[in-house]
């Protein structure tokens, strides 16, 4: 079998696999869409009032996109790795020509393919509830590779969590101290002038904050969008090579 075929195997095993957890695709979809009601409808903006959510709310769409793009990877990945691990399946992928690196990237494959659609139904909802407006220009479209690089990055941390966790349960706290923090410390929500003057370089250690920073420049303030697509890239090889090499095919 061909490289090609082995990924397209595995991509198929995953895709049927994630579709058999209803609970699973259910929250994928729902959760994104919870966020943006609480903060888009109930809590909306303050654009004079000063303090959080006082920007237009076309500057809270990189968050919004940033919920599944972070949130998704990580714990689907990681449990994925836990579960396989309580199940012996790694040894047995072991015997067969499939590599670390096709595993890993057959399900980031299924997870550009489910939060894409995840981030597409986000736009949509941002657009109609909250008054925020994404500009139909060509230049729009580099929003997939944005979304792509984001979640490639973030499945190789969530299969370095994988890897270190010794559980499901484990896997899912690893996750979740590992992403609220990101989520809100990464220029989405919470904009860099709020945070204490000491803090703010640390920002820069974020790889979220350089999705946040190309998706704002792609909807909403404009400016040059090219040096933060070209970090997140390099950042998403590594960290996606890194979390390769973490998959435990044996124990």
């Amino acid at each position: 079998m061909t490289r090609f075929g082995r990924i397209a195997a595995e991509f198929d095993a995953a895709w049927h696999s994630f579709l058999r957890r209803r609970t699973a695709v259910f929250f994928t979809f729902f959760f994104p869409v919870i966020i943006v009601l609480i903060f888009g409808v109930l809590v909306q903006t303050q654009p004079t009032g000063g303090g959080l959510f006082a920007e237009p709310p076309g500057y809270y769409v990189p968050g919004y996109l940033a919920v599944v793009v972070l949130f998704t990877p990580l714990s689907r990945v990681g449990s994925t790795i836990a579960r396989h691990r309580e199940g012996n399946r790694f040894q047995k992928l072991a015997t067969t020509p499939l590599s670390r690196a096709e595993w890993l990237l057959a399900h980031t494959l299924v997870n550009v393919v489910v939060i894409g659609l995840a981030a597409l139904l986000l736009l949509v909802l941002v657009v109609l509830v909250t008054g925020a407006s994404v500009p139909l220009a060509p230049t729009s479209l580099v929003l997939v590779p944005f979304v792509a690089l984001g979640v490639a990055l973030f499945c190789g941390l969530g299969a370095l969590i994988g890897r270190l966790s010794s559980s499901q349960d484990g896997v899912i706290a690893a996750s979740n101290a590992v992403a609220l923090p990101l989520l809100f410390l990464s220029e989405t929500f919470v904009t860099a002038d709020l945070l204490p003057a000491w803090f703010r370089p640390v920002t820069a250690v974020s790889p979220l904050t350089y999705f946040a920073r190309g998706v704002r420049a792609l909807t909403f303030s404009g400016g040059d969008w090219t040096g933060a697509l070209a970090v997140l890239a390099v950042l998403a090889l590594v960290v996606f090579s890194l979390g390769a090499v973490a998959v435990p095919w044996t124990e």
